[in-house]
């Protein structure tokens, strides 16, 4: 009932993702969201997610921003980043997933798009089939309300937790030397 709800990963954050077990699995594209993804609502890249990118461009990653933000906004984001994009997405519609997807030059099953909400990211990365991850959005420490879809997303993810659609990738999550996850 609710598989077109579920990502394939659930991980805590981009920077929790190990984009080099990502590459030996066959993946080489990336269509990452915007707005709490990679940074808090309406904030510009930092070091930090620079930083991401070209790591994951020095893997051999193609990468491309898909958002439904306007272009001043992505523009003012990608500044320091080297990366393709489509803006005002209209997502979760499908026709800008699969226009990413050739932008890429790359087929579906090589593609993986990385996203913070069930129901505009996740839907329509399933709905187009490509492999999805959740990402936990970011919110800033002094962010007490959240909006009412966010509780259904959890409500949605407590039985992801136990369905067999879950870790549909598999180990994708960077550890420690102790094998714990590691959480950025």
């Amino acid at each position: 009932m609710f598989k077109k709800f579920y990502p394939y990963e659930h991980i805590d954050s981009v920077f929790s993702i190990d984009y080099d077990a990502l590459y030996k699995k066959g993946y080489r594209g990336i269509i990452f969201d915007l707005d709490n993804t990679l940074v808090h609502h309406g904030d510009n890249s930092n070091d930090k997610v620079d930083n991401l990118f070209k790591h994951i461009h020095s893997i051999g990653f193609k990468t491309l921003l898909l958002t439904n933000n306007d272009q001043e906004r992505v523009e003012r984001f990608i500044k320091n980043i080297d990366t393709q994009y489509i803006c005002d997405a209209n997502k979760p519609d499908t026709l800008n997933y699969l226009k990413a997807i050739d932008l890429l030059g790359l087929k579906k099953s090589e593609v993986v798009y990385v996203g913070d909400q069930i129901f505009i990211d996740i839907v329509g990365a399933n709905k187009c089939g490509i492999a999805s991850i959740l990402v936990d959005f970011i919110r800033l420490d002094a962010e007490t309300k959240i909006g009412k879809k966010r509780y259904i997303e959890k409500f949605i993810l407590m039985f992801y937790r136990n369905s067999k659609y879950r870790g549909r990738i598999g180990n994708i999550s960077k550890v420690n030397k102790d094998g714990k996850k590691v959480i950025l």
